[in-house]
């Protein structure tokens, strides 16, 4: 079995130890656990009912850990009471436990690194990438978190705005990244969309299916980055964006717009263009103000940093680029783009070539040492 296929167990096998009567931290230590041990045992006897091994394995580890805890007698007399052996319960209790660890006891923060990191399965770098922090820092902030929860009782979910945030970053992870998690935040999301009727529910669904309508043609056929102006649009999914442009204008409509409704804007208007000529920039760095407006956020910065760029000229983006902290992700790569638009090949060329340095992820790695390449190479002719 593949890596991604356990990992998509992680979920349920978590779930189940919970509402058996464990504390997240120990359950969570306890899957990982047995994770190792399906790693090392599987490939040679691989079992019938892979998500009801891995449920036994980390019952026994866990309460292997609780009779060693003095502390936790009490505890122990409860989970001993361990359930008859059999299949495990099929139910999908993946977005039960995203609320779940969305705990009122967390900070917002903390609750989306832990679900991040226990439930959908994020490296703590991956987590620490996303939230423009150290990867130590992102670690420690993980081990609170679960000292947090550790022996607290997991009844009461917490906010949908704290979902959203972790739901965001899986498919982000999953959209760009090494761990094919999109179609999973996907269909989570689906799940929340059914369950709650809230405009940003919708707006984030909307993001999602726009943005992964587009994934075919994101890369070409050696794994090289393609990027948005030079795809084939031919290839985008148009199902996939009849489906988020409509679940868009729905959220819209009820005039309580959120951040996601208005990434989600954003993209329809780039999936709306027929070329990359013919997009609305002037409409698109309209959306990015109401986006800063709502998050402040800094990556917002920089990509209206680059609409500004096409919609007003080079320069201008230059300028709003100017304003943002030069350690900023992808802030070179950017400065590369701005330069060479604007008719200085030699500093864009320096400057892909240290975003290619800079870059975390292989094939953005590759894209921008290519570009650097290219224009050295004009350069010599």
């Amino acid at each position: 079995m593949d890596e991604a296929r356990l990992r998509s167990l992680t979920p349920g096998v978590l779930a189940v130890l919970v509402r058996r009567g464990a504390d997240f931290a120990a359950a969570e230590d306890a899957v990982q656990d047995a994770l190792v041990e399906a790693v090392r045992v599987w490939p040679a006897d691989p079992p019938h009912d892979p998500k009801g091994w891995l449920v036994t394995v980390a019952w026994r580890r866990f309460l292997d850990a609780a009779r060693a805890d003095t502390t936790r007698r009490r505890r122990e007399e409860r989970v001993d009471r361990e359930p008859p052996p059999g299949p495990a319960p099929g139910a999908d209790d993946t977005l039960w436990l995203y609320f779940l660890c969305a705990h009122p006891a967390l900070t917002p923060s903390s609750a989306a690194a832990l679900t991040l990191r226990a439930v959908g399965g994020l490296t703590t770098r991956q987590i620490a990438g996303a939230y423009l922090v150290p990867e130590a820092t992102m670690a420690q902030r993980i081990s609170r978190a679960k000292r947090t929860v550790s022996g607290v009782r997991l009844d009461r979910p917490g906010d949908v705005s704290t979902v959203l945030r972790v739901l965001y970053l899986v498919f982000n992870e999953g959209y760009s990244g090494d761990l094919d998690l999109a179609a999973e935040a996907i269909r989570l999301t689906r799940q929340l969309a059914d369950a709650i009727d809230h405009p940003e529910v919708a707006g984030l669904l909307a993001l999602m299916l726009l943005h992964h309508a587009r994934r075919a043609a994101r890369t070409a056929p050696d794994g090289s980055l393609v990027p948005l102006a030079e795809q084939d649009r031919r290839r985008w999914d148009t199902r996939a964006i009849a489906e988020g442009v409509r679940i868009l204008q729905t959220a819209l409509a009820r005039d309580r717009l959120g951040e996601y409704q208005a990434q989600a804007a954003i993209a329809a208007l780039h999936a709306d263009a027929p070329t990359a000529a013919e997009t609305d920039w002037v409409q698109i760095v309209e959306w990015y103000d109401e986006l800063a407006r709502l998050s402040d956020s800094p990556v917002v910065r920089l990509n209206r940093a680059v609409a500004v760029g096409e919609a007003d000229g080079p320069r201008a983006g230059l300028t709003a680029l100017a304003a943002l902290d030069e350690s900023l992700p992808r802030h070179t790569a950017v400065a590369a783009y701005l330069h060479e638009r604007d008719g200085d090949p030699a500093t864009a060329a320096r400057l892909y070539a240290e975003a290619a340095r800079k870059a975390s992820n292989l094939a953005e790695r590759d894209h921008l040492t290519r570009q650097a390449a290219r224009l050295n190479a004009q350069k010599d002719r």
